[in-house]
């Protein structure tokens, strides 16, 4: 995956300092030879590339805990003690692994705010399904905004998928029952199902979404095979709320994670996955169709630490 982390310097000094205080006093005695400031840069990092206070903390007590055991000692073994820990965390056996029914369609579900990029998501996510000898069906069971269902009618076409879409106003969970219905009769491989994009607050839409995913459930056996979630890599910790909120109503099993390039690092994902257990599947990068790779730990890790 391209280097996709660049970002200049970061305003949490004071943030920073508090955090020393609380943590760090004792580290920066135990640790022989360790040089203070590289603690402090390895720390500004994390929180400059959003990993937030309580993840930050972990990875510290982490690093603290190594040091009275004498395992690490001076600024670039710190380092590569965090890259370690988070790397082990992200788990890069399952980042990028998606589900396929054993027969019949495979269906995901694909949720998240507004604004975050999840219709040009589910059109590169389409296209890399095309792109791996697959077919596709795209259903709009968003069908409140009618300049919604259009854009991806347009991507649809585009990359050759099939799309199905119901009336403006109706109700999603039929777009999604009647989606199952031409995909068995299509026989196609993979059913994207594409939800309005909603506040994580509003209580009537998330019933809504549950109602797709009852729906969904009942009508495919063992469906939705993935429940993804769009998050927009530059909001930082508010996407532990949103997180939260989706996964109150359905049921998620991953992440894909748009926007990570030159403006945001991305570091919320390691709360995510620490919180819920819930991993980055893919990354989207930019405008581009082709723009969706799978999430690599390393290479992310290596962004956030990269000068």
């Amino acid at each position: 995956m391209a280097r996709l982390f660049k970002r200049g310097g970061d305003k949490k000094k004071g943030l920073w300092r508090r955090a020393v205080d609380l943590a760090l006093t004792d580290v920066r005695v135990a640790v022989e030879g360790a040089d203070h400031e590289s603690l402090e840069s390895l720390e500004e990092r994390l929180l400059a590339a959003d990993f937030g206070v309580a993840a930050t903390m972990r990875l510290v007590d982490h690093v603290d805990s190594l040091a009275r055991r004498g395992k690490v000692s001076g600024g670039s073994e710190l380092r590569r003690a965090l890259e370690d820990e988070i790397t082990r965390i992200l788990d890069p056996a399952r980042s990028s692994y998606l589900e396929m029914a054993e027969s019949g369609p495979t269906v995901y579900l694909i949720v998240g705010v507004n604004g975050v990029g999840k219709t040009t998501s589910v059109a590169k996510l389409a296209h890399r399904i095309r792109s791996e000898g697959r077919s596709v069906m795209v259903a709009a069971a968003d069908t409140f905004r009618a300049g919604a269902v259009e854009q991806l009618r347009v991507w649809s076409e585009r990359v050759g998928a099939d799309f199905v879409a119901g009336q403006q106003g109706g109700d999603p969970a039929a777009v999604a029952f009647d989606a199952i219905q031409a995909a068995r009769a299509r026989e196609v491989d993979v059913l994207l199902v594409d939800t309005a994009g909603r506040l994580h607050t509003q209580r009537n839409l998330m019933e809504e979404l549950q109602k797709v995913d009852r729906v969904i459930s009942r009508r495919c056996e063992g469906a939705p095979h993935e429940c993804l979630i769009v998050l927009d890599a530059t909001v930082g910790q508010n996407a532990v709320s949103q997180v939260r909120a989706f996964g109150e109503a359905v049921e998620l099993s991953g992440i894909i994670l748009t926007k990570l390039d030159g403006t945001a690092r991305g570091g919320i994902v390691v709360s995510l996955q620490q919180e819920f257990g819930l991993s980055v599947k893919l990354v989207g990068s930019g405008e581009g169709i082709d723009d969706l790779s799978d999430f690599d730990p390393e290479d992310f890790v290596e962004g956030v630490f990269e000068e």
